[in-house]
């Protein structure tokens, strides 16, 4: 969902697809972090199984556990990389308020790989904890639990938010002005009929929105995100043939109808376009809270993380 809303907006601020994409070596990087992570949890997942399944005075008499035991030759390591990935996560915030770090990169360059940290580190925990899960220890992962489901939603309503590539907020005259473009474009096309593209254009009256509670409106901003493909895969079976349907797995991927696809870009990006402008206040509100809320648990997190680490330093668990 980020992704595609990540998409959305760096259309929406050029008007053009750009002849050289900036964002290949970004990109480039972002995989290759997550085949690098990812890889390396599947690995020890897969190579701890039988260990991790068996019950807790099982392990003792298991051949893996001085490797992946909590204090185990692997599971210190393990300890000690999502120690590491845990600080890498603090820099994002850091970066807003230390001037020489926020001149390296893009903030949605580091917002990306905050998603990326924010998804893996707790898993190198589990891994490392051996998914024993007790006493302080199991205090702090079930906080970090809690912060990285509230990072989700964090990422989500950030995304959106229509911005311009500088991840500049953009104006309501900037929005309006793309907006005419698009429905100027949509009133000249042939190709789909205002009847087709109905649904995909409908959206609830402000007075309505404004009716609505926070949560209320973001789920249902969120019920119109995920809708959104399955209507733009409606549009093309009504044009396909029976073979085109096929190939575009029932019209949710692109087909080759060029002018066909150009019209649904223009009405997909409207659609997503007026959504967020009719909910925009209401997501200032939730993202405002959003804030009041991470925050207090990151913070008791890091805490409990230091206790933790203190405790096994000082008395010795092994």
């Amino acid at each position: 969902m980020a992704t595609t809303a990540s998409s959305h907006t760096t259309i929406i601020s050029t008007g053009i697809l750009p002849a050289i994409d900036p964002e290949r070596g970004h990109r480039l990087r972002l995989v290759l972090a997550w085949i690098a992570v990812g890889g390396l949890i599947a690995f020890l997942a897969v190579y701890g199984f039988s260990y991790y399944r068996l019950d807790l005075p099982s392990r003792a008499y298991s051949s893996m556990h001085p490797l992946l035991r909590p204090s185990g030759v692997i599971g210190v390591r393990l300890g000690i990389l999502g120690l590491i990935m845990f600080l890498l996560l603090y820099l994002y915030p850091l970066r807003k308020h230390w001037e020489w770090l926020a001149q390296f990169g893009q903030t949605k360059h580091w917002l990306d790989f905050h998603v990326l940290l924010g998804i893996t580190a707790p898993l190198v925990i589990t891994l490392h904890s051996s998914f024993k899960l007790n006493g302080l220890a199991g205090v702090a992962y079930w906080i970090m639990v809690l912060v990285a489901l509230s990072g989700f939603i964090g990422r989500y309503l950030y995304a959106q938010i229509p911005r311009r590539i500088s991840t500049v907020e953009m104006s309501s005259k900037e929005m309006e002005k793309q907006m005419s473009v698009w429905a100027l474009q949509l009133a000249r096309q042939s190709v789909l009929t205002p009847a087709e593209m109905a649904p995909l254009l409908a959206l609830p009256t402000r007075a309505e929105v404004e009716r609505m509670t926070a949560f209320r409106a973001l789920w249902t901003m969120f019920e119109m995100d995920v809708a959104r493909p399955f209507q733009v895969a409606r549009l093309r079976r009504r044009m396909l043939s029976t073979w085109g349907v096929i190939r575009t797995g029932g019209g949710l991927l692109p087909s080759d109808h060029a002018g066909l696809e150009k019209i649904i870009r223009t009405v997909r990006r409207h659609s997503w376009l007026s959504t967020k402008m009719l909910f925009l206040g209401r997501v200032h509100e939730v993202f405002h809270l959003w804030h009041v809320i991470h925050r207090p648990f990151s913070y008791s997190f890091s805490i409990l993380v230091v206790v933790h680490i203190g405790v096994v330093m000082l008395l010795g668990y092994y």
